[in-house]
């Protein structure tokens, strides 16, 4: 699948090459789904039904769909996203934005086109480690809190290492156990969230869609 087939560009947003706020901002629409908490210990039942949504989430081998991505000043943006375990991510934003995210099973980069940018990450050191893997496990010390209503479940996720004080609500349907909505705190408060639509599982997925152009990324892993 080539750039023109898979999408048009990503979000447009401000990065300081290789910050955690580059990291944090660039991937708010896949850093939502990794499944990595503080060091808060949730109830037992809190962390089983958790897990069962983690395990729903892991046997989905391939996924793509839509999103609309809203941020903390009122600005609106949509696009494309594309999933296929283990370590492969896409997330194509709609023009005017320049932005794009990849992992390709190694590496993930945050591409500017507009400004011809790149930060590139071990995926190994990234929260998509585990968000790709085959198996999420969400046992021990990884759930900030947990709320089941009729018609929604929310998790509420952290992780200092990467995001410091921010946290991650994700909103899950009680009865399929798919994910609908994620909004991301920062540490000042202001929220980013991500509504997800058309979603289909099981999709085949041509590897090219994946591909990282290493020749144009600056800061190359070595």
């Amino acid at each position: 699948m080539t750039d023109t087939e898979t999408g048009r560009s990503e979000q447009e947003s401000t990065f300081s090459p290789l910050s955690r706020r580059s990291f944090a901002g660039g991937l708010a629409i896949v850093a939502a789904l990794a499944f990595i908490g503080l060091p808060i210990e949730p109830a037992r039942a809190q962390a089983a039904v958790a897990q069962k949504i983690a395990d729903h989430f892991a046997s989905v081998k391939t996924m793509s769909g839509e999103f609309v991505q809203f941020g903390p000043r009122g600005e609106q943006t949509g696009g494309k996203f594309y999933i296929s375990r283990p370590g492969k991510i896409r997330f194509n934003y709609e023009a005017p934005s320049p932005m794009r995210v990849i992992a390709d099973g190694k590496s993930v980069v945050i591409g500017n086109q507009k400004m011809k940018t790149w930060d590139i990450y071990p995926l190994s050191k990234t929260p998509l480690k585990l968000l790709l893997s085959d198996n999420i496990d969400l046992t021990g010390k990884m759930v900030r809190d947990v709320k089941e209503e009729a018609d929604l479940i929310t998790i509420v996720l952290g992780d200092r290492s990467v995001f410091g004080d921010a946290t991650i609500t994700l909103m899950f349907d009680p009865k399929t156990y798919d994910l609908r909505q994620w909004t991301i705190t920062d540490a000042q408060k202001k929220d980013t969230s991500v509504m997800i639509f058309n979603v289909k599982n099981g999709v085949p997925m041509d590897d090219k869609v994946f591909q990282i152009p290493y020749n144009d990324v600056r800061n190359k892993s070595k």
